[in-house]
């Protein structure tokens, strides 16, 4: 196995360990690795996305439609579910890797009870450097006035909130359920208002569907100084009936916004960042996109997500996860965990949307619900 020489080392397991009959990896002998962990394509591991719930009360259309997601489908129980505690431990476990990033996600993550002590206690966590975790939090927005505050005094940095219209009708045949627009506007307001900074918003564009709300959503936003991220639709899972002519390209809503508004290309803020940003020529803020689908950025990911009960997944479109929850409860040590969690990441080869773009994917392949994971 190759060794590094610079940056902080830490000892980590033999790259040839991988037992492909047992679906996992297993700790061998050590040698020494420069932080942070690189995967085999040379991606370092900078983000952990932490899913706290597989619950939601929304059924949006491309993530948890009810025909699928109805009042008999099988929840995760409580007992199953990551404890604060053990979230905090593993999260530790990731900032001692190299992570300086962490995103709280669901499902609907403010459906989790007492979600600020988990707050609280991610907050505290520190880069070896000394530095803060960069803790952010996604929402569907249906809770965020009531606890923009509490989760703003716990230690949350910044919020996304996902709204695909700010037209009534559209957005409420969207989430399922009928929830307003409004309520998700007003808790977007008292995040504002509690000192978030910045406060984006999330559109998936589904064509047919809410693609004539592209520039009323960039309308509405702008001078606000919210970005909105327009984000294409993505075959996440296997519940929601994805198609390649659903999927709006984000050079058309390139162009639709600038048919009105002149923009600026702005590129990204570092190379590992999902959104591709544009500022309007005015000076009045800033639109993104995330463009999964028309232009696959496989090559900077550097995010591993952890599942509510403790499976960790190294692509958004995987098909299994590596159970982190069994060793935690069995016992391990903080060093064997770490061990687990550098492995995964050393053989990580993911490159699911290069591939799709390829038409190299097996058909019917299957894939873990974004309700699971997060997105």
């Amino acid at each position: 196995m190759k060794s590094f020489t610079l940056g902080r080392v830490i000892p980590l397991v033999d790259v040839t360990a991988f037992h492909p009959t047992e679906n996992h990896f297993r700790t061998a002998d050590v040698t020494a690795v420069a932080l942070p962990v690189q995967d085999t394509r040379l991606r370092p591991l900078r983000d952990l996305r932490i899913s706290v719930t597989d619950r939601c009360n929304f059924r949006c259309i491309y993530c948890m439609p009810k025909e699928v997601f109805g009042k008999d489908y099988p929840f995760l129980p409580r007992a199953e579910l990551l404890t604060f505690e053990e979230i905090e431990r593993i999260a530790r476990v990731f900032v001692g890797l190299g992570v300086e990033k962490i995103r709280l996600t669901g499902g609907e993550p403010l459906l989790r009870k007492d979600l600020e002590y988990l707050v609280e206690l991610l907050a505290k966590l520190r880069t070896p450097g000394g530095d803060d975790i960069d803790l952010s939090l996604t929402t569907n927005g249906s809770l965020l006035s009531r606890k923009a505050q509490s989760l703003r005094d716990a230690g949350l940095k910044r919020v996304t909130v996902s709204l695909d219209s700010v037209d009534e009708a559209v957005f409420q045949q969207m989430n399922g359920v009928g929830f307003s627009a409004a309520s998700v506007l007003e808790g977007i307001g008292s995040a504002l208002r509690v000192g978030f900074a910045p406060v984006k918003v999330n559109m998936v564009v589904k064509r047919g569907v809410n693609d004539t709300q592209i520039l009323p959503m960039a309308r509405h936003f702008r001078g606000t100084g919210i970005e909105v991220r327009f984000i294409e639709f993505m075959d996440v899972g296997t519940s929601n009936g994805w198609n390649l002519e659903s999927v709006v390209p984000s050079s058309e809503v390139i162009r639709t916004i600038e048919s009105t508004f002149p923009l600026v290309p702005a590129g990204r803020d570092r190379p590992s960042d999902t959104s591709v940003r544009f500022r309007y020529a005015d000076g009045q803020g800033e639109i993104g996109v995330i463009s999964s689908v028309s232009r696959p950025f496989c090559g900077n990911c550097t995010r591993l997500r952890l599942s509510a009960n403790g499976q960790l997944f190294t692509c958004l479109f995987a098909s299994h996860g590596e159970d982190i929850r069994a060793p935690l409860r069995s016992g391990d040590s903080d060093d064997a965990l770490r061990r687990r969690v550098a492995d995964l990441w050393l053989h990580r080869t993911d490159r699911y949307s290069e591939q799709r773009a390829e038409n190299t994917i097996a058909p019917n392949q299957p894939k873990v619900e974004m309700s699971f994971i997060g997105g």
